[in-house]
């Protein structure tokens, strides 16, 4: 008998997740379990509070309840940038690049929650200082490099196209080596062959052992790119699993077309 295929392990994982603005809960009591690995999609119509989720998981915002464990560790309390150097990274819905720092400086950007050096050591520069210094510069342009960008390093953020601004935000985020990619609606104003070319490129991120999980209204893009699907409606999880079932399920066509036409489409 052939042995049974390993499990994922867990790199992420959310119990019980509350949010409460006053009488308002935009997330309520979600258990989300992202594997090592692939790629996850957290999708739901407008208001289904996929964001505020984005935003406990990355630190943004504390939880009024529940907890979140990032690779093994309790990371419930922990502020975002004790998380960024655990490993984890993030984008935004709305681009967030510095227009008039050039690309290579805004990568950089992304590695500060990892550096180390003094102030002293940055001032009077010290040779460690110097040794991370060149090691960050190297992690940039790779970084860069694995978004198609690199030989605009030295050109200002601002001459970018919108795309790739997305692309540059990308490589920010990408520069310390995250374990996981939160990305908040990276195809958003994409054209077409746009949106074709980041999801060629959030392939190639997963190959080089980074988890992606997503917030993306784009179905099309999500149903041929993801591994796992996380629905989320009125703040709470109605669906996760495949895509492909995704698709089919009751809970999730009501959720996005409505009642009526859910049961119109079932022949009710």
């Amino acid at each position: 008998m052939a042995d049974a295929a390993p499990r994922r392990v867990s790199l992420l994982a959310t119990s019980g997740l509350t949010r409460r603005y006053a009488g308002l809960v935009a997330v309520d009591g979600v258990d989300l379990t992202v594997p090592e690995g692939g790629v996850h999609a957290l999708i739901g119509p407008n208001g289904a509070g996929k964001t505020t989720l984005f935003n406990l998981v990355s630190g943004l915002v504390a939880p009024s309840s529940g907890n979140i464990r990032f690779a093994g560790a309790d990371i419930t309390r922990l502020a975002a940038d004790r998380r960024a150097r655990l490993g984890m990274a993030r984008t935004f819905q709305n681009i967030r690049v510095f227009g008039a720092m050039t690309l290579l400086e805004n990568a950089l950007t992304g590695l500060h929650p990892r550096l180390t050096s003094s102030l002293v050591g940055i001032v009077a520069r010290l040779p460690a200082f110097r040794r991370e210094e060149r090691h960050a510069v190297a992690r940039a342009r790779e970084a860069l490099a694995l978004v198609g960008l690199a030989s605009r390093a030295e050109e200002r953020a601002a001459a970018l196209s919108y795309g790739d601004q997305r692309r540059l935000e990308i490589a920010r985020a990408m520069a310390g080596a995250p374990r996981l990619l939160l990305l908040d609606e990276p195809a958003a104003g994409m054209n077409p062959a746009e949106t074709v070319a980041l999801s060629a490129l959030i392939r190639t991120i997963v190959g080089t052992g980074t988890t992606v999980l997503l917030v993306e209204h784009d179905m099309h893009f999500v149903m041929n790119l993801s591994d796992s699907v996380t629905v989320l409606n009125f703040g709470r999880r109605i669906f996760s699993g495949p895509p492909a079932e995704a698709r089919a399920d009751p809970g999730v066509i009501e959720a996005y077309l409505g009642t009526k036409v859910a049961a119109r489409l079932a022949g009710r």
